[in-house]
């Protein structure tokens, strides 16, 4: 009785039988194809998470989020702590307001900067809710005192060299609106330098209770969340914390039970320069606050590599993400 082989070594067989020139072609076909597709892609299976440089800088090139404003939207505040940033603050400033969103409490807190800023207020002065410039105790408590003037239902704070992408507050109203279950969102992070050019992008998997345990991986510009959960850990951020003040803020969120959602968009840019805290006191300041915080969620001290460890699935989720993304399918 003749022995039945398999569909692949069928076709393997009548390929042995092709004539070896149209074999080396199709090799060399398939390896082209491949390395086209690698090249296209960059390194797709390397966690991009916490990277600020990806790439060579690049035009900043993304269509606005079409999205249709609400007859009813909510009121938005929006505070930004400002000092000495006088190089950016005008391009943060008209990236919120240029929004066109139609019940927006802009607040700017300044702390009394010398570099211009002050100028660039003054003609901006009558779109502003609020604007106050004068000395404080750091970001958190400036940002605190902004929010003291704020009634909105929806609060976040963009910092001064940051800049929100065209589109995202209409998105963020409706996205609340349709979510009412919904607490706190956040979304994709594109990078930029100091001349506006992109340089890298985060794109995130769905939100991880646990993995936020362990790093602090929500694009802090790209927060939004709802007032009544904000009150719920008391309407303030820790004036303590100085570097770690945003991943503070999303674990009391998280404690006290807010519900939370990585919506599928880049809704703001990350700016990298030389000034910027996350790039200057990352390794001193923002060490001791992040152990502090690890400490505090595990009861215990926590290794680099600990963390690493626990953070190894939710990086794979943010790898397949990224490949899915490139290839136009998320």
């Amino acid at each position: 009785m003749p022995v039945q082989r398999s569909a692949p070594l069928r076709w393997l067989g009548r390929a042995k039988r092709l004539p070896r020139n149209l074999l080396s072609l199709l090799a060399r076909t398939a390896r082209a194809s491949i390395g086209a597709l690698g090249r296209a892609l960059g390194r797709p299976f390397t966690p991009r998470l916490g990277l600020l440089r990806q790439y060579e800088p690049r035009p900043l090139s993304l269509a606005s989020l079409q999205v249709q404003m609400r007859s009813d939207p909510p009121v938005i505040s929006i505070i930004t702590p400002s000092f000495n940033q006088g190089a950016f603050l005008e391009r943060t400033i008209l990236s919120v307001l240029d929004q066109g969103y139609p019940q927006l409490q802009y607040i700017i807190q300044d702390g009394a900067s010398t570099d211009g800023t002050t100028a660039i207020l003054e003609r901006y002065w009558p779109r502003l809710t609020s604007c106050s410039s004068e000395p404080d105790g750091g970001q958190a408590d400036a940002i605190n005192r902004g929010f003291r003037r704020a009634t909105g239902d929806i609060l976040a704070y963009l910092n001064s060299d940051d800049l929100l992408l065209p589109g995202a507050l209409a998105y963020v109203a409706n996205y609340f609106a349709k979510h009412p279950d919904v607490d706190v969102i956040y979304g994709h992070r594109i990078v930029i330098d100091h001349e506006d050019w992109e340089v890298g992008r985060w794109v995130l998997p769905p939100h991880d209770n646990e993995a936020l345990g362990w790093c602090d991986y929500v694009p802090q510009e790209t927060l939004f969340w709802r007032r009544r959960v904000w009150e719920r850990i008391g309407g303030r951020l820790d004036e303590e914390f100085q570097f770690a003040l945003d991943w503070d803020l999303l674990l009391r969120l998280r404690d006290a039970g807010a519900r939370f959602a990585r919506v599928p968009h880049f809704l703001a840019a990350f700016r990298v320069h030389p000034e910027q805290k996350t790039t200057a006191r990352l390794h001193d300041l923002g060490e001791v606050e992040m152990n502090r915080l690890r400490r505090r969620c595990h009861g215990r001290d926590v290794t680099a590599g600990e963390a690493i460890r626990h953070m190894r699935r939710y990086l794979r989720r943010q790898v397949w993400h990224t490949l899915l993304y490139r290839l136009g399918w998320v």
